[in-house]
């Protein structure tokens, strides 16, 4: 029997032990915390599972791979909602839907009354709009609890230490999924800080994730029942901060109310900062040396790409077969 202990427990840690102890493997999980918890970047994320969307503005492996992540969450959770995702723009800037369609695929065109079936509380605000009507999204912090709940339930072990993958490694197979606490290991990992809110407007009523094009900082909104949502995000390359900054607090308000007026009495739940852990093509990377499994760089995508990323690190491990994203120069 395989034997692996994995260092790190967000997302990307939780799917590759998952992934692994379905094909047969004999699981640790080491972590510096107990527990999920806002100590980790996926906890902090939209949970949208839209390759579609997502092209707009990256590379070809996220749609593809990202294609994945729906069927897998659904059936390892039952955090995912299968509504689609909807974008929209003010009428002002047309343009830049215009723009957006040509960028991606799997959409089709709405009109105003057309928006206002999928949506009542948008009512006429938007006249034109993109339904991609096969995406989904899920509660990310339900997820990651239930995965984890599912791993530990079929035999994994975890342990609370702040691990050395090298140390680890000495020992046997180890596959370090840290995430941005990986920089000085890997050498041209950085981090992108994200922004979010959450909210509480009982009076705004939506079933999907709303995409807002807009001029300054492009809105998403993603429902989580009971009148909560959450409202995201900024990108600043560069780790710095650990608060959210006033021009983004104020940026994503006024455009929530752009969305919907009464988004300007909503309660503020929580706000959130992160570090997302990317490379300079913003596509995940998996490295080996010895017995030392490096799988990092999700970026934006972590539960859009995390069970990819967990089934090529399963297939490298038993079938030996070399990862489409597998970089040996970083070994």
């Amino acid at each position: 029997m395989i034997e692996a202990t994995i260092i790190g427990a967000g997302v990307a840690g939780l799917c590759v032990a998952r992934v692994l102890l379905d094909r047969g493997a004999d699981v640790v999980v080491v972590d510096r915390h107990a527990d999920t918890g806002p100590h980790a970047c996926s906890w902090w994320a939209g949970g949208m599972l839209a390759p579609f969307c997502e092209g707009e503005s990256a590379e070809e492996p996220v749609v593809r791979l990202g294609s994945e992540a729906a069927d897998w969450w659904d059936a390892k959770t039952d955090a995912v909602h299968r509504c689609g995702s909807l974008v929209v723009s003010p009428a002002r800037d047309k343009s830049d839907l215009v723009r957006f369609a040509r960028r991606t695929t799997g959409f089709r065109k709405v009109n105003g009354p057309e928006i206002s079936i999928l949506e009542p509380d948008l009512g006429d605000r938007f006249s034109k709009g993109l339904f991609f009507e096969s995406e989904t999204h899920l509660a990310p912090r339900r997820a990651l609890s239930q995965l984890r709940a599912s791993v530990l339930a079929d035999g994994a072990q975890f342990a609370q230490d702040d691990a050395d993958p090298d140390k680890y490694a000495q020992r046997g197979l180890t596959i370090d999924c840290r995430g941005f606490q990986a920089k000085e290991d890997l050498r041209d990992l950085r981090g992108v800080k994200g922004e979010m809110l959450i909210l509480s407007c009982p009076d705004v009523s939506l079933t999907r994730p709303i995409r807002m094009l807009h001029p300054r900082v492009p809105l998403y909104i993603v429902p989580r029942g009971d009148g909560v949502f959450m409202l995201g995000a900024t990108m600043i390359e560069g780790h710095a901060g650990k608060h959210v900054t006033a021009r983004a607090l104020l940026e994503l308000l006024s455009a929530a109310y752009a969305l919907n007026p009464a988004f300007g009495e909503a309660e503020v739940f929580e706000i959130g900062v992160d570090s997302r852990p990317a490379f300079s093509d913003n596509l995940p990377r998996i490295t080996r040396d010895g017995n030392l499994i490096r799988a990092n760089g999700l970026f934006r995508h972590g539960f859009l790409l995390a069970p990819a990323l967990a089934r090529m690190v399963a297939e490298l491990i038993f079938d030996n077969k070399t990862p489409e994203v597998m970089d040996e120069t970083a070994a």
